[in-house]
């Protein structure tokens, strides 16, 4: 059983200058009922308790105003001391304020009927004007005090609720500038893969036939290979640092590359491949009035193209790569097919990122992804992107 927690520190101050005020008053015989006797030291048992009560007012409120009523009863039979009559009114402002809401909520009627109920009953039973006052004094002895807390406890809960409310704002913004962190993360990563890693995998594979030909004029062409792939890697990672760079130092941005650059993905490749028996061939057969492709649809569709023939000069077996282009009202239609056999080794390692890449891609357009064996003997990469917009810029 949990022990119960003690008083408040002011509580305690308050319950002091209460007994204070209560023994000055027995002292110089300020009573309400009956001033003019001495009332003797019952007086004090209803001072004692209403003490109490205000040690309990804000860790057992409820508590509290039960010891309170019963006090002040004892304390109007033995006497009436003002200072106990005040500190009733402070134990209800405590009881609204820190008690349960449903204690509150009932406070608040319940000393408006007394207090009605008060004033109407001494003009019935007196019935003079002055009757009135004692209406009066119930009014400020109850619904005052209980309407004053009432009114600073919905204050302090729009307060809380403001409070949790941002709170729960700032939290979503976090949320928010998080994914927009990953988001771009992906981006960057899929930019620095398509831009410089395809590259590399020309040069790894270059350097490999290099190394085990013997002839002259091979491995002259797989040097010039080497260099001319080594000279775009550079020129793309500077590229791309520009970009990284460009929001803040206000360069311009190079255009994102398109589709017009087909024929040019496809000599690179053709010179990249030709050590390993590949041969290339693009087949646009897109309408020549054919609607004009937004930017991110016209970037995932030649990166997905990159990417692809990519792949097929890292481990498609020897033998033609076709990458065909449709396009109807709907959707831009990319397929990538490439000569495929199990035992054919790779020329270069490969970790998967490329097919993630596209896929992300796609997705990002809304639009249809699917990669792997078409045949026996060939592999298709095929891409559907929606010509309308998507869920963001790839």
């Amino acid at each position: 059983m949990s022990r119960p927690a003690p008083p408040h520190r002011h509580d305690v101050w308050i319950a002091l200058a209460g007994l204070a005020g209560g023994l000055f008053g027995i002292a110089f015989g300020l009573y309400t009922v009956n001033p003019g006797r001495d009332h003797g030291p019952a007086v004090l048992v209803g001072l004692l308790m209403m003490c109490g009560a205000e040690l309990l007012r804000r860790t057992a409120p409820v508590w509290a105003l039960g010891v309170a009523v019963v006090a002040l009863v004892l304390d109007v039979v033995t006497g009436g001391l003002l200072a106990v009559l005040v500190m009733f009114t402070d134990v209800l402002y405590a009881t609204t304020l820190y008690g349960p809401s449903r204690v509150a909520r009932a406070l608040a009627p319940g000393s408006v009927v007394f207090s009605v109920a008060a004033t109407v009953g001494t003009l019935a039973w007196l019935r003079t004007p002055e009757a009135l006052l004692l209406g009066v004094l119930a009014a400020g002895v109850t619904a005052t005090p209980v309407w004053t807390g009432l009114m600073l406890r919905q204050h302090r809960e729009a307060a809380a609720a403001e409070r949790l409310r941002a709170e729960q704002t700032a939290l979503l913004a976090e949320m928010d500038r998080a994914q927009a962190v990953a988001a771009e993360r992906s981006r960057m990563a899929r930019e620095l893969h398509d831009r410089v890693a395809n590259h590399l995998s020309a040069i790894a594979i270059h350097a490999t036939a290099a190394l085990t030909l013997d002839e002259r004029d091979a491995a002259r062409d797989a040097l010039g290979v080497i260099r001319e792939n080594s000279t775009q890697g550079l020129a793309e990672m500077r590229r791309l640092i520009g970009l990284l760079r460009e929001a803040g130092g206000g360069h311009a941005v190079e255009a994102s590359p398109s589709l017009d650059g087909l024929d040019a993905l496809l000599r690179h490749a053709e010179r990249a491949g030709a050590a390993g028996g590949l041969t290339f061939t693009g087949l646009d057969e897109r309408p020549p009035r054919a609607a004009r492709l937004s930017a991110p649809v016209e970037l995932a569709a030649y990166r997905i193209v990159q990417e692809a023939l990519a792949n097929a000069v890292k481990h498609a077996a020897p033998g033609e790569v076709t990458v065909l282009l449709r396009q109807d009202a709907k959707a831009l239609t990319v397929t990538v097919t490439s000569p495929f056999h199990e035992r054919t080794p790779s020329r270069a390692p490969g970790a998967g990122a490329g097919l993630v890449g596209m896929r992300e891609r796609v997705d990002l357009l809304g639009g249809a992804f699917a990669a792997g064996p078409a045949d026996a003997d060939r592999w298709r990469v095929h891409a559907e992107l929606p010509l309308g917009e998507g869920k963001s810029p790839a």
